[in-house]
């Protein structure tokens, strides 16, 4: 089970499961390396997994009419990354979700899990409490961006996820805070001059 600690870690953080279950979980996670600029979702395609991220980076983004690229989501080491909506509904994806850096991932698909969440109920209740978490958050990011200023949501980002700033480029940062790079760049000069 050691090469399935982390997402084991991360289940238990919420419910417990017994050796059998976990075993069940593991029976059915496909470990995938992906290369940089790699895509695992495309609009059109029906996300087929749930993705785990194990080592890397990813992002999910849009592009719209104009061309923009508007990303939706960051997600590192212990977190999980898919166009989630079209996972749930079944419907083809809307997002790109790309890989920012070489990395690996658990891929789950959707059938696997539903059938092993009607047999183990820790496991249905540990997938219901992650994406009420996922919803949470979502909606405090909506907020945020209605409620705070640029300067304000790039140092929450960055006293929140240190990591993410040092790892993710600047665009795609700017990107997920709604603003250009160029605009980004003046508040970390102002933040650095006040500091």
């Amino acid at each position: 089970m050691e090469p399935y600690k982390s997402i084991l870690q991360n289940i238990e953080r919420y419910v417990t499961l017994s050796d059998d279950e976990k075993k069940k979980l593991i029976a059915i996670i496909r470990t995938t390396k992906i290369k940089k600029r790699q895509f695992i979702d495309q609009p059109g395609y029906v996300c087929q997994y749930r993705n785990y991220v194990v080592q890397g980076t990813f992002r999910s983004y849009f592009i719209d009419s104009e061309g923009k690229e508007h990303t939706v989501q960051i997600a590192i080491e212990d977190w999980f990354v898919s166009d989630f909506y079209s996972y749930i509904t079944r419907t083809p994806a809307t997002l790109f979700v790309e890989a920012i850096e070489d990395s690996t991932i658990f891929q789950m698909t959707y059938d696997d899990i539903e059938g092993l969440c009607k047999e183990i109920h820790g496991l249905s209740e540990y997938f219901r409490i992650s994406t009420e978490r996922a919803f949470a958050f979502s909606r405090k990011r909506a907020l945020s961006n209605l409620s705070m200023t640029a300067e304000e949501r790039y140092k929450e980002v960055l006293d929140r996820y240190p990591t993410i700033v040092r790892r993710v480029p600047q665009k795609v940062i700017a990107s997920y805070l709604g603003m250009t790079p160029e605009f980004m760049s003046k508040i970390r000069k102002n933040l650095s001059s006040k500091s």
